[in-house]
């Protein structure tokens, strides 16, 4: 059991090590050569970097610090040695591409955001889904939402927004707009990363057909189903509730059968970041 969770750790702190050096490639070979910035920590110290003349690496490890400490202490211990890891991957990266050559020039805007918010997303996501962070600006996002009335989301926009707003006084209007594209383009592949393109969907269906409507979603999709006893809030009456996870692809179908079975049926429909266990296997349908 030992060894096999030490050659996991091994595997993520691998995974880990090339997630930031992917990140460090589309910064040093794609975003900064072209003025364009991340959000967080990292585009503070691109602006820093810029400003004082100062070597990247060395204000992306420093800057980070006190957010790996923060991580430590709300997180625990493997998230911040993983964070370490990848943080220090990320600077040492950087300091070792600053001289590679740049794919893209100024005459290419869209294909610089496009490719850099890729390779960004690409190297974080794979750092986030192996359990490490190469920015900072998250882990205080997450420790703040525990203290003002505001989400982890609206709390990462915030400080993005003063950060971008400093890219355009350093390096124009333009490239703080695009490092504004950059970052929700990166974003975007990140939720593909960590979460997959076949996006899991839970559904809940209340209805007095529920086991009628269940068989149908067993033999017609090869999904299983679970049900679960409710009582009616109004009616006071006991009631079955249908519970089923498929992907994204199938919601169409599934609807289309609820409604061919009970038209006037309660249905839930909510997104799921993952899916273990159980049996989620689809079963052959014919």
């Amino acid at each position: 059991m030992k060894k096999s969770k030490s050659i996991e750790n091994i595997r993520k702190f691998i995974m880990i090590i090339i997630g930031a050096i992917i990140a460090a490639y589309g910064l040093e070979a794609v975003l900064i050569p072209n003025n364009v910035i991340d959000g967080g920590v990292t585009g503070l110290s691109i602006m820093g970097a810029h400003l004082f003349e100062l070597p990247l690496g060395v204000l992306l490890f420093v800057l980070n610090i006190p957010f790996i400490y923060i991580g430590y202490k709300q997180v625990g211990k493997t998230f911040a040695l993983m964070s370490s890891a990848g943080i220090a991957a990320l600077s040492i990266s950087t300091v070792l591409l600053h001289n590679v050559k740049t794919i893209l020039g100024p005459e290419d805007p869209l294909l610089i955001v496009l490719s850099g918010g890729m390779l960004l997303g690409i190297g974080i996501g794979i750092v986030l889904r192996n359990g490490g962070a190469l920015d900072g600006s998250e882990v205080l996002a997450v420790l703040l939402s525990r203290k003002i009335p505001f989400s982890v989301g609206d709390i990462i926009l915030f400080i993005n927004a003063f950060i971008f707003l400093g890219a355009s006084f350093i390096f124009g209007l333009e490239s703080a707009l695009y490092s504004a594209l950059t970052y929700y383009i990166a974003k975007n592949v990140i939720d593909i990363i960590q979460v997959g393109l076949e996006k899991s969907k839970d559904v809940r269906v209340v209805s007095a057909k529920s086991e009628e409507i269940g068989d149908a979603i067993q033999a017609r999709l090869g999904r299983g189903v679970t049900y679960t006893q409710g009582r009616g809030g109004f009616s006071n009456e006991p009631t079955e509730i249908l519970n089923c996870v498929i992907n994204r692809m199938e919601e169409n179908k599934l609807v289309t059968i609820i409604k061919d079975i009970d038209s006037s049926a309660f249905v839930v429909i909510s997104d799921v970041s993952e899916v273990r266990g159980g049996n989620f296997k689809k079963r052959d349908i014919h």
